[in-house]
C-alpha cells in the first residue's frame, strides 16, 4: 500500500494554524535575548494577523484526506477567532505591564489556544476535533492561572482543569461509542449510520456534554463565574468569545452533517436553552462583582445561542429557505456577542486595577463622570448584550427570536423575551450606577485615571464594530446566509 502524503494545498489549508503556532514557539525563543515588552507584543500582533490573514490563500475543500474542511464556514470562524486574539493581545499589553506579569509565554499560549480553536472550526473528523479541543484547553489552563501570585487565579486554573478533564472525557467516551458503531471518526461517514442506533444516540448524547461543559451551558456551567472571576481579564475576554465560538462551530457542523443528532438532539437544545437562559440570568442579577456578572452573562447568552440550535431542526423541512436563517442567526450572534465581550472585559481590566482589587458595582460609581469615554463604551457594551436597538446585540437576538418563532418554538421564544426582560434589570443597573452614583470615600490612585491607549483602541474597535453590526447586518448576513456556507469557496 503506497503511504497518502500530504499535498500543498492541505498545507495551505492549516496555514493560519501553522503560522499561529510559529509565532507561538518564536516568543518563546525570543524571550530570554528580547526584553522589551512593546516589541514581543508587536511580534505577537504581527503573527496573529498574519495568521489571520494567510486564509485567503486557502483553496476550498477537504484537507489531509478528509480532516479538515476549509470552506466559508471555516473561513468566517478563523476571522472571527483572529480577530479575538488580536484584540485580547493588544488589550493584555497594559495589563501585563501593570501586574509586572512575563509577555513572551502569555502571547504565546493565547497563540497557541488560538491555533487549537481554528482546528476545532474546520474539522471534518472527531479525532481531529478532539485534538484541536486540547490544544485549546491545556493552554487555557495555564492561562487561568497566569497570576501565580493570587489565590483566586491559581484556584480558577484548577477548577477549569478538573472540571475540563471531566468534560474532556465524556467528549472521548462519545467518540468511541460512535466509532463503535459506525466504524468511523469522519462526520461524513458517520451521517451514514442508522441514527435509530441507541449505541449512536448514547456516543452523541456524551459527546454534546462535553462540548456543553464548553460553551458554558446549564447544568455544565458551574465552572464558569470562578474561573472568569479568577482568570486575568484578558484571558477572561478570550475565554468568553474565543473557545465558546470555536465549539458552537463545532457543534454546528456536526448538527449539519450528521442526521442523528439533528432528530435526537433537538429536545436537549431545548432544555439546555431554557435551563441555560434562567441560570445566567437569574445567576447574574445577584451579583455585585461586575466580572462574575458578566461571567453569569456569558451563560445566559450561551442560551440564547441555544434557541437558534433548536430551531435547525424545523427549519430543515422549510422548503423555500430551509435552516439557513438559524445558521445565519448563529454565525451573526456570535460574532456580535465575541465583540461585545472583549470591549467590556477590557474596560473591567483597566478599571480594577493593580491585582484586579477593584471590581465591584460601587468602584465603577460615578465613572460617567471621571471616564466619560469608558463609561460610554461599557453602556454600549451593555445595551448591545441587553439587545437594544443600532447595536450588534438587537440583530443577534431578533434573528434568533425571528428563527424560533418560524420555527413554530412559541414558548421557546417566550421564556427567550422573558430572560430579556430579566437581563435588563442588572445590565441597566451597571449603568444607572454609572452615572447616577457618586464614588463614596477617597478614589484609589490606580483607577482614577484613563484608559491606557492599547485598551483604549481596543474598546474603539469593539464600540464601532458593535454599533456598525447594529445599523448595517446585512453585510455579514449575506455571507452566512449563503447556500454554500459549508461548502468549498
Amino acid at each position: 500500500m503506497v503511504p497518502q502524503v500530504p499535498q500543498s494545498a492541505d498545507i495551505v489549508r492549516v496555514l493560519p494554524e501553522i503560522l499561529w503556532c510559529g509565532f507561538g514557539v518564536l516568543l518563546m525563543l525570543f524571550q530570554p535575548y528580547q526584553k522589551n515588552r512593546q516589541a514581543l507584543t508587536l511580534l505577537a500582533m504581527l503573527g496573529t494577523a498574519l495568521g489571520t490573514l494567510s486564509t485567503f490563500f486557502g483553496k476550498g475543500g477537504s484537507g489531509f484526506f478528509g480532516l479538515i474542511q476549509f470552506d466559508t464556514f471555516s473561513l468566517f470562524f478563523h476571522w472571527l477567532l483572529g480577530l479575538v486574539a488580536f484584540l485580547v493581545i493588544l488589550a493584555a499589553d497594559s495589563y501585563l505591564e501593570r501586574e509586572n506579569l512575563d509577555p513572551a509565554e502569555f502571547y504565546a499560549l493565547i497563540l497557541f489556544a488560538t491555533a487549537g480553536m481554528g482546528v476545532l472550526a474546520s474539522a471534518q473528523e472527531l479525532l481531529t476535533a478532539f485534538i484541536g479541543l486540547e490544544m485549546s484547553s491545556i493552554s487555557s489552563y495555564i492561562l487561568a492561572g497566569y497570576r501565580r501570585d493570587s489565590v483566586k487565579s491559581s484556584e480558577s486554573a484548577v477548577k477549569y482543569f478538573l472540571l475540563g478533564s471531566f468534560a474532556t472525557a465524556f467528549f472521548l467516551y462519545g467518540i468511541a461509542l460512535v466509532y463503535g458503531v459506525t466504524g468511523s471518526t469522519n462526520l461524513a461517514e458517520i451521517a451514514n449510520a442508522d441514527p435509530t442506533s441507541n449505541l449512536l444516540r448514547l456516543g452523541l448524547a456524551l459527546m454534546l456534554v462535553g462540548l456543553g461543559f464548553k460553551v458554558a451551558a446549564a447544568p455544565f456551567q458551574i465552572w464558569t463565574p470562578d474561573v472568569y472571576e479568577g482568570a486575568p481579564t484578558p484571558v477572561t475576554a478570550l475565554f468568553a468569545a474565543g473557545p465558546k465560538a470555536a465549539t458552537f462551530a463545532l457543534l454546528l457542523r456536526i448538527f449539519t452533517t450528521i442526521h442523528a443528532a439533528t432528530d435526537f438532539w433537538f429536545w436537549a437544545f431545548w432544555i439546555l436553552a431554557v435551563v441555560t437562559m434562567f441560570v445566567g440570568n437569574l445567576g447574574a442579577i445577584v451579583q455585585t462583582n461586575v466580572k462574575r456578572m458578566l461571567a453569569y452573562s456569558s451563560i445566559a447568552h450561551a442560551g440564547y445561542t441555544l434557541v437558534a440550535f433548536a430551531a435547525v431542526t424545523f427549519l430543515k423541512g422549510d422548503p423555500e429557505n430551509g435552516p439557513w436563517p438559524a445558521y445565519a442567526a448563529i454565525l451573526f450572534y456570535l460574532l456580535g456577542y465575541a465583540l461585545v465581550k472583549v470591549g467590556a472585559f477590557t474596560i473591567v481590566s483597566e478599571i480594577g486595577g493593580t491585582g484586579e482589587r477593584h471590581l465591584t458595582l460601587d468602584d465603577f460609581a460615578g465613572l460617567g463622570t471621571r471616564q466619560p469615554f469608558a463609561a460610554a463604551a461599557m453602556s454600549v457594551f451593555l445595551l448591545s448584550l441587553l439587545g437594544l436597538p443600532i447595536t450588534a446585540g438587537f440583530f443577534g437576538k431578533f434573528y434568533v427570536f425571528k428563527a424560533a418563532i418560524n420555527s413554530k418554538l412559541i414558548w421557546l421564544a417566550v421564556l427567550m423575551a422573558v430572560n430579556s426582560v430579566i437581563g435588563a434589570y442588572y445590565y441597566l443597573r451597571v449603568i444607572v450606577v454609572m452615572y447616577m452614583r457618586e464614588h463614596k470615600g477617597e478614589l484609589p490612585a490606580d483607577i482614577a485615571g484613563s484608559l491606557s491607549p492599547t485598551a483604549s483602541m481596543v474598546v474603539a474597535v469593539a464600540v464601532a464594530a458593535t454599533i456598525y453590526l447594529g445599523l448595517f447586518p446585512n453585510h455579514i448576513l449575506g455571507i452566512v446566509l449563503s447556500q454554500n456556507l459549508f461548502a468549498s469557496r
